[in-house]
């Protein structure tokens, strides 16, 4: 039997193309095995035994920024999770290692290369970050997936983003499927949709700009679907509780009924976010966080000059960006079908896990 080790976590930008890879395998080799591996206080914890893969886990071990005595435990600790990977790879008969990024990916990596079994790297972001610059130079070339056409890492190979099936099969212009989605959703179908999320950790700045314009909102004559993240919101939430159009939840279970409802998405530029609302049309405004190696502003820009989104800095988002630019865009319609098109004309591959699965056979056969 092929055992396969899937590697990555920390946040859903991670762990969803790694899932989405992980169903291709399973789907097509359903005698294979595949785990995945993680950190126990990662997100991964409870995402990813949900979706129905076995977890294994190993300390999360982040390079100290600054000189100080974790600098010094640093060396030690890393070497431990290089060998524990070793001996999940040892233990478990791991046949090849898929790393999407994290914490996990570098003693993954560098435990696959001691082991001398396939390495295959699926990178999100436009600009890479540490783990998958170490993985690229550790495999061979045409083992490394991309999602962005620019995104430059040495032997890679441009794939897409991984994602569940349900986006990629979303026809937004299907007017039934869209009508269905928002009775789902509690939501009318005679006033547009505004739909805001700032991902799985929330977006404090975002949050804030619609608490304060909440009510100028509803008196324009829009339904606004909020999707605050986890404990995020309290004030935002009693404030739309008092609104009928305004809908602040913690999340939405499947982000393809979101897409299909939305008439405007607020959001931030994750890779997965730009990817999905890219591939399913939606007309988009991204507000970047300005974190990492500053990806979140490249994965956008691609959309932005296509002309199928805008982009206004975290530090400038603000309640008159809402009124001032978010409001009008909502009630120009034929803008919003040009920025639409625009999308869709960009034609992001929407096969990515079967490319990525794809990689990984040609890795097993030699």
């Amino acid at each position: 039997m092929t055992n396969i080790l899937l590697a990555g976590g920390g946040t859903t930008g991670h762990i969803s193309p790694m899932l989405s890879i992980g169903r291709e395998l399973a789907r097509q080799h359903p005698d294979w095995d595949v785990v995945a591996l993680g950190t126990p206080d990662g997100l991964e914890a409870e995402i990813v035994p949900r979706a129905g893969f076995e977890l294994l886990t190993i300390d999360k071990v982040p390079m100290p920024r600054s000189i100080s005595p974790a600098l010094l435990r640093f060396p030690f600790r890393f070497r431990d999770n290089i060998s524990a990977v070793k001996q999940i790879i040892s233990t478990r008969g791991i046949d090849a290692v898929v790393g999407v990024g994290g914490y996990v990916c570098p003693p993954a990596f560098l435990a696959a290369k001691q082991a001398k079994i396939p390495l295959i790297v699926h990178e999100a972001n436009a600009k890479p970050g540490m783990a998958n610059r170490l993985g690229a130079r550790l495999t061979t070339t045409g083992r490394v997936g991309i999602t962005f056409p620019d995104t430059k890492l040495p032997g890679s190979t441009l794939v897409g983003m991984p994602m569940p099936a349900e986006i990629t099969d979303l026809d937004r212009s299907d007017a039934g499927q869209r009508a269905g989605f928002r009775a789902e959703l509690g939501l009318r179908d005679d006033r547009p949709v505004l739909v805001v999320t700032g991902g799985s950790s929330g977006a404090q700045k975002i949050n804030e700009a619609f608490l304060a314009t909440a009510t100028a909102c509803q008196e324009a004559g829009i339904q606004v679907l909020h999707i605050t993240g986890a404990g995020k919101g309290e004030a935002l939430r009693e404030v739309a509780a008092e609104l009928s159009d305004y809908h602040a939840v913690d999340y939405v279970d499947g982000m393809h009924r979101a897409y299909a409802v939305a008439d405007l998405l607020v959001a931030r530029s994750g890779a997965a976010t730009v990817s999905e609302a890219t591939v399913a049309g939606v007309p988009a405004l991204y507000v970047p966080l300005a974190i990492g190696n500053g990806e979140q502003r490249l994965n956008a820009s691609g959309s932005v000059s296509a002309g199928a989104s805008l982009m206004v800095d975290n530090a400038d988002f603000s309640p008159s960006t809402v009124v001032e630019t978010i409001l009008p865009l909502l009630a120009d319609e034929s803008r919003l079908a040009q920025m639409s098109r625009a999308a869709l004309n960009l034609n992001y591959p929407t096969d990515a896990a079967a490319r990525m699965a794809a990689i990984v056979n040609r890795a097993l056969e030699g």
